[in-house]
């Protein structure tokens, strides 16, 4: 499939990209590995006039220690995050999740802000521009239905992206730019929860950083994901587990799921389930049946919602044991 016409910006500075992305506001898209935009341009989903490319922006790169933890660029590929020693050592489960994104040629290409700002998707949204219009499908005004929720206006477009389960996990913090401020917001205030505006990310902003506090480091983490291919394909639902444990106890413990839901989230409970106490069989249990009932899946992909949702409740209890060592 080809490409729309398009001009491409190629900034070298985050300073000029963000000037760029002022100027050209609502007739641009940001591209940072480009595994995710330039198939969805491929599908015409997007049109834009304007793609601005940041893999010039050399200070959006790399993985660096602080006194406060860790900070990682926007830009640094999920390959690096998976390979680097210091993040196996002190946060692995997010190494474990940048490990099973897609193939290992994406992810020398694809970035942790590019997995973090991925696009949500939908057997009804993901189809072409042209196609949505024409139909009427996912081309919402007031009072329109969402055809995956019926009775609902809700978007129900499903989150996928891989790292961001894990990142809740840690505590995550990610930085945002614009050519007129700089903030800082917790990744799990990032996420609106609305599949067709499921971030909290305006149109001349870009995430330039993330950020690992210290408290999160040298925990257990498991990271598990149902997909119909063994590589490539994009998770149908995914847990995430942070675990620490001091004698013979879980001294605390983080669960997080994605690809059920139109945002990744924290599963609501499962730190006060789980801490102070022993691990075993029906404890993990527990723990899976609390994920499983925070997990919606609907009609949004290949696999049935039911099919989905029982995976969340049976890889909760698996990466719950496996994080405990049992």
């Amino acid at each position: 499939m080809s490409l729309p016409q398009f001009k491409l910006l190629l900034p070298r500075t985050l300073e000029e990209a963000l000037g760029l992305l002022t100027k050209h506001t609502d007739k641009i898209r940001v591209l940072a590995g480009g595994t995710d935009l330039i198939p969805s341009m491929q599908q015409k989903l997007f049109d834009p006039e304007y793609v601005l490319d940041l893999r010039h922006v050399a200070n959006l790169r790399g993985i660096r220690e602080t006194e406060s933890g860790v900070t990682i660029g926007a830009l640094t590929t999920l390959t690096t995050i998976e390979q680097s020693p210091l993040l196996r050592r002190r946060y692995p489960v997010l190494t474990e999740a940048a490990a099973t994104v897609a193939s290992p040629l994406l992810r020398t290409m694809g970035t942790i802000g590019g997995n973090i700002c991925l696009d949500t998707r939908c057997l009804w949204y993901n189809q072409s521009l042209t196609w949505r219009k024409g139909c009427g499908f996912c081309i919402k005004k007031d009072g329109d239905l969402c055809h995956v929720a019926p009775g609902g206006s809700k978007c129900w477009a499903a989150f996928s992206g891989d790292t961001p389960p894990a990142l809740l996990c840690l505590d995550a913090e990610v930085e945002i730019a614009s050519a007129s401020s700089m903030r800082r917001l917790p990744l799990r205030d990032f996420y609106t929860g609305e599949g067709d505006a499921y971030r909290k990310l305006k149109s001349d902003e870009i995430l330039t950083h993330v950020f690992l506090p210290a408290s999160s480091a040298d925990y257990r983490g498991v990271y598990r994901k149902l997909r119909i291919r063994g590589s490539i394909d994009y998770p149908l639902a995914g847990v995430a587990v942070a675990m620490k444990r001091s004698n013979g106890y879980i001294a605390d413990a983080r669960v997080a799921i994605t690809a059920v839901n139109p945002a990744p989230m924290l599963v609501k409970g499962a730190r006060e389930l789980l801490s102070d106490k022993a691990s075993d069989e029906s404890l993990a249990f527990a723990a899976g049946d609390l994920a499983a009932k925070m997990a919606r899946p609907l009609t949004t992909s290949a696999l049935t919602p039911e099919y989905r949702r029982e995976m969340i409740r049976v890889f909760t209890k698996r990466a719950v044991l496996e994080a405990a060592g049992n």
